[in-house]
Formats: C-alpha cells, structure tokens, sequence
C-alpha cells in the first residue's frame, strides 16, 4: 500500500469539500442531487459520512481479521439480509445530518475526520493493513468481498469521488474526476 497517494487522496477530498462549500449558493445547497432523493447539502453530508464511519469500521477489521475467516463471511451474510433497514437508515442520516449541520459545521468535522485517519494511517503496521474481512457487498458498491485494511482506507474516497459526480451545484461541471491511474 502507498500510504502517501491515501494521505494525497484525503488531502484532495478536503479540499475538494471546502471548495464546494465555498462556492455553493444556499439555493445551490438546496437543489436536488442527481441520482439520489437528496439535496446537494444532504449529499455533502453523505460523502463525509463515508469518511466518519471509517472508525467503526476499522475496529471491525481489527476484531474480525484476529478470527477465522468464516466468521466474518457469516456477518457479512447476516448484514447483507438487512440491506433495506441499512438504506432506510443511510438515507435517514444523511438526510438529518445534512439538514441539521450547514456547511461550515460540516467542513469543520471534514478537518477532524481527515486528520484523524491521517494519525490512524500512519500508525498502522504492515501487519495491520494486511488483516481483513468480509464485508456486506449489497450496502455499497465500494465494498468488495473481502477487503483488508489497505483497501478500507481508499474506500471513503471512492465512495465521496463517486457522489461527487451526483451534485448538482454550479460549479461541478468544472470538476473532473481524478483518471482510473492516479
């Protein structure tokens, strides 16, 4: 794993994420998104909750790599036959979060997150990022069968360059996704 194109990668997010608090309207923040039921503001939240659920996430991997294989597959089935209840809540957060917190809240929690997995990050072994698990592949497109911590820590930025391209806000058809190689 390049831990400096990960901590590369969460530096463009960031800056991505203030820049399109930045230059967002109020009405802007209020539109629609394309492809999802939520505002622009409701979204923004959404990719920054790929990057708050890292912390649960990464505790998952450190309990379930230390056990046999077969235990985590089996969570990952049980979660995967509770996809709708996951969407009902995902979308429900989101939503709330979004609406409750503006953009500077958000962009303040966006530093905290980032800097904390930048700590976390460096502080891993090699061992550490090795582990893995299985996860729940119908909860998100970004998941795969098994992952291992190097790959949970290139997820939120998946997750938040995939959303990215659903905003509507004026100034994202000046925004270009980083190429397949970077």
């Amino acid at each position: 794993m390049d831990r400096q194109t990960v901590h590369q990668d969460m530096e463009r997010t960031r800056a991505s994420f203030h820049d399109l608090h930045a230059h967002a309207t109020p009405a802007e923040l209020r539109r629609r998104s394309t492809g999802t039921r939520w505002t622009n503001q409701q979204l923004l939240f959404h990719m920054l909750l790929g990057y708050l659920i890292m912390r649960a996430l990464i505790n998952l991997v450190r309990v379930f790599g230390r056990l046999p294989p077969r235990t985590s597959r089996a969570f990952a089935a049980v979660l995967n036959t509770g996809t709708r209840p996951f969407d009902v809540a995902n979308y429900l957060g989101s939503w709330a979060g979004g609406t409750a917190l503006g953009p500077r809240a958000q962009s303040v929690l966006f530093d905290r997150v980032i800097a904390a997995l930048h700590r976390r990050l460096d502080a891993e072994t090699d061992a550490d990022l090795g582990r893995g698990m299985y996860y729940p592949t119908r909860w998100d497109p970004f998941f795969q069968q098994y992952m291992t911590l190097a790959d949970l820590y290139r997820f939120p930025t998946q997750h938040y360059d995939f959303h990215r391209r659903q905003l509507t806000l004026k100034q994202g058809s000046r925004w270009h996704p980083p190429s397949p190689t970077s």
